[in-house]
């Protein structure tokens, strides 16, 4: 049963976009693969009366509205790119293509947009111009970087730009909101720790690298307990460690890789500088050495929410669902996204909807995740409201 929320034209619509959102689940694509998922979405676009452009940042695509002489733009963003996550949710529409998932609900994404979409073409009351941003490789590629060189704002100028992700734990269709540091940076960080190999049963002819990299595993955890302000949100995870290849060889070399993360800039500084000092001393005291390296091209800065825009956005939803619907002021994630890219170009704001709470649900990137589809007839209507709010 629908949400009372619903707009009826998008009530009218849901089956059909739902059977759209399960064939882009079926059909993943991974970032800059999205082919046929941008095919797809452009000819609806296209269908619906839209001026459509491809290939903006590589597999993007753009669609503008306009109506009236109103001179106020407003920008609403979906992701398309899947994950190289095996599927295990058996249902009847899971993915066609090992080896690869919409485990994080960006088939969702593009079909409450895509809804939204038909229903404005069709139905929309507003003046001014409305620009759909498709865009690929969110999941850490630089998709939304790459549709900026492309001149994203300079071709298509938004005065606000929207984006939504769904939320496993928080109630069906619950839409919450957040001024400032919302998301966390992300940095992807390699320690390579250089020694001198050896015989196993000689140690002491050799300069373990792997004795020093376990050394500075254990040292950066120091960094947020005892050199981040206790008010600050920082994150070091070292999540991989590779040396060596037999047990009687002490190996020449040892690679840490790291996940840190930020909500402030700041911070962010600070831990690339601690780590990268706790590295270089740590393998000295073994008489070894240590490069840190930051993986530029993985670089994402922490997503901060205009004031503005977020206000704007949070009192639309509050006049539509009530208090009982809105969460006002989230908490602040340590997940990253790269729509914080296009947030230092535009003004705007990123929410979440709720994607469930019931027992048997999972977070995304896990191979049982599925988008609910009880949540896309509400969030297409809320980017109705949005829309039409904002195009006055």
């Amino acid at each position: 049963m629908s949400h009372p929320a619903v707009l009826p034209g998008i009530e009218a619509i849901e089956a059909e976009m739902i059977a759209l959102r399960r064939h882009l689940h079926a059909h993943p694509e991974l970032s800059f693969e999205e082919f046929a998922t941008s095919e797809l979405i452009a000819t609806k676009l296209q269908e619906w009366g839209y001026e459509v452009h491809r290939g903006i940042g590589q597999t993007g695509v753009v669609g503008r509205l306009q109506r009236g002489t109103g001179r106020k733009a407003i920008g609403l963003r979906a992701d398309m790119d899947a994950l190289p996550i095996t599927e295990q949710t058996g249902l009847p529409y899971a993915s066609k293509h090992a080896g690869k998932m919409h485990a994080c609900g960006h088939d969702g994404h593009s079909a409450i947009l895509l809804a939204a979409a038909k229903y404005l073409a069709q139905h929309g009351d507003f003046d001014g111009t409305l620009t759909l941003i498709f865009q690929p490789a969110e999941e850490g590629d630089g998709g939304a970087r790459r549709m900026l060189e492309d001149g994203l704002f300079e071709r298509f100028p938004c005065d606000a730009v929207y984006a939504l992700h769904n939320m496993p734990g928080l109630p069906v269709g619950t839409l919450a909101f957040r001024s400032g540091p919302f998301m966390a940076s992300t940095d992807t960080v390699s320690i390579q720790v250089h020694g001198v190999g050896g015989h196993g049963a000689m140690p002491h002819k050799a300069v373990d690298a792997v004795l020093a990299g376990a050394a500075i595993v254990m040292a950066l955890q120091s960094v947020v307990a005892r050199n981040v302000d206790p008010l600050d949100c920082a994150v070091v995870t070292v999540g991989a460690i590779h040396a060596g290849t037999a047990a009687n060889v002490i190996p020449e070399h040892c690679e840490l890789q790291l996940s840190v993360r930020a909500l402030t800039l700041t911070v962010r500084d600070q831990l690339i500088e601690r780590i990268t000092a706790i590295a270089q001393a740590q393998a000295a005291s073994f008489g070894a050495s240590a490069r840190v390296l930051v993986d530029e091209a993985q670089r994402f800065p922490p997503l901060v929410n205009h004031e503005q825009p977020t206000a704007f956005a949070r009192q639309v939803a509050l006049d539509w669902l009530g208090s009982d619907g809105v969460i006002s002021d989230s908490k602040p994630l340590t997940g990253s996204e790269d729509f914080a890219v296009m947030l230092q170009h535009c003004p705007g704001s990123y929410l979440l909807i709720g994607n469930g709470d019931g027992e048997g649900g999972c977070m995304v990137h896990h191979p049982g995740y599925d988008f609910n589809d009880d949540c896309l007839a509400l969030g297409a209507s809320y980017w109705v409201r949005l829309v039409e709010s904002y195009l006055v």
